[in-house]
C-alpha cells in the first residue's frame, strides 16, 4: 500500500499534502523532531512521528520505512536521493519532482553551494512560496501518489550501488 512521508520540520505545504492524501486515502507519516508544534488534522490516516533531535534522525527514520511504493515530500536533496535509491518517489514543496536523472546534478549543486558558504561566499536562499508553487505542488503530489499506487516497472528502479 502506498504511503506518504513528510519531512515535516521545514515543510511549508503540509496542509496541501494532507488534503491530497485524505482525498486519495493514503496513509501519511508526518516526521519531525518535535521541536515545533505541528498541527495535524484529526484523521485515522495521518500519523505523527516524533524522532529524537539530531542531525539526519528524521531522514534516517524515513529511509528505514520508505519503500518503492511510497512518496516523500522533502526540501532535503540528500534525503530525496536516499529515497530514490530505495525506489521511492520524491517531491519538493514547490512541486519539483526528484528523479534518478536530476538528483545527481542537484547534489553537485548543493555541494558547490556548501563550499561557497564555507569560504564566506553568499549563495542566497530559496525564493519564497507563491500560489503557483502551491498549485504545482498539489498537481505533482496527486500525480506521484496515483503513479505510486500502481506497480512500477522494474526499469525505473535504481540499480544497486545508487548514483
Amino acid at each position: 500500500m502506498t504511503q506518504l512521508y513528510l519531512d515535516a520540520d521545514a515543510c511549508p505545504v503540509r496542509d496541501e499534502a494532507f488534503r491530497v492524501a485524505q482525498r486519495l486515502g493514503v496513509h501519511t507519516h508526518v516526521v519531525s523532531n518535535g521541536a515545533r508544534g505541528i498541527l495535524l488534522p484529526e484523521s485515522p490516516i495521518i500519523h505523527r512521528v516524533i524522532v529524537t533531535e539530531g542531525a539526519d534522525v528524521a531522514d534516517d527514520w524515513i529511509v528505514e520505512q520508505i519503500t518503492a511504493a511510497d512518496v516523500c515530500v522533502t526540501q532535503d536533496i540528500p534525503l530525496a536521493a536516499r529515497c530514490l535509491e530505495k525506489g521511492a518517489r520524491a517531491l519538493n514543496s514547490k512541486g519539483h519532482r526528484w528523479t534518478v536523472e536530476n538528483i545527481g546534478g542537484a547534489l553537485a549543486g548543493r555541494a558547490v553551494a556548501e563550499h561557497l558558504r564555507s569560504t564566506g561566499g553568499r549563495t542566497g536562499g530559496p525564493s519564497g512560496m507563491t500560489q503557483a508553487d502551491r498549485s504545482r505542488f498539489l498537481s505533482e503530489l496527486d500525480t506521484l501518489l496515483r503513479a505510486a499506487m500502481r506497480p512500477a516497472p522494474p526499469s525505473l528502479r535504481v540499480p544497486p550501488g545508487g548514483f
